[in-house]
C-alpha cells in the first residue's frame, strides 16, 4: 500500500471539515491546475481520486473555462463528475456551463478528449451515486452541508 493510499482516509476526513470547505475552493483548484500543467495531464497517482480538467464554454461569456475535477472513469471511456462545489450552497459555474453548452473537452491522463455532457436525473442518477460515494464518501457530507441536490454529469467521448 502506497503512502497516498494510507493517507486517503485522512484526506477524505479533511475534505469534509468546515474549515476545508471554506479554504479548499481557494487552494485546491489552483494546485490541481498547476499539477496538471506540470505533468501534462498524466496522473501523479490515482490512489487518492482520479482527476481531469474540464474545459467548458462560459454560459455568460462564451469563453473557455477550465475546472479541475475529481472523476469516476467508466468502462467504455465515459466519466462521471459531481457538482459538489466543496459543499457550498450553490452549484459550481462549470455545471451551469454544461447545462447551457454540453459540448466540452476533457484532459485526462495526458489526452484531450472531446465529450458531450448529460445531467443524470432520477433512476440513472440513483444508480451512479453509490459508485461515486464509494470512491469519495465526502459527497454525502457535501450534500448535507450544501442543502442541495448535487448535480451529476456523464461525460461521453465523441468521435
Amino acid at each position: 500500500m502506497t503512502i497516498i493510499e494510507r493517507l486517503k482516509p485522512f484526506f477524505q476526513w479533511l475534505a469534509g471539515t468546515d474549515a476545508f470547505m471554506k479554504v479548499g475552493p481557494k487552494i485546491v483548484p489552483a494546485m490541481d491546475r498547476l499539477v496538471h500543467k506540470l505533468t501534462k495531464g498524466r496522473p501523479v497517482s490515482d490512489a487518492m481520486i482520479p482527476t481531469l480538467v474540464l474545459t467548458t464554454t462560459g454560459a455568460k461569456t462564451g469563453q473557455p473555462r477550465q475546472a479541475p475535477l475529481a472523476c469516476l472513469p467508466e468502462p467504455g471511456g465515459a466519466f462521471l463528475i459531481v457538482g459538489s462545489n466543496f459543499g457550498r450552497d450553490h452549484h459550481p459555474a462549470w455545471s451551469t456551463n454544461l447545462l447551457r453548452t454540453p459540448e466540452a473537452v476533457v484532459s485526462f491522463r495526458g489526452e484531450r478528449i472531446p465529450v458531450v455532457a448529460r445531467l443524470l436525473e432520477g433512476e440513472e442518477r440513483e444508480r451512479a451515486w453509490p459508485g461515486l460515494v464509494a470512491q469519495w464518501p465526502v459527497y454525502d457530507r457535501y450534500t448535507v452541508k450544501s442543502g442541495r441536490h448535487l448535480r451529476v454529469f456523464r461525460l461521453t467521448p465523441v468521435d
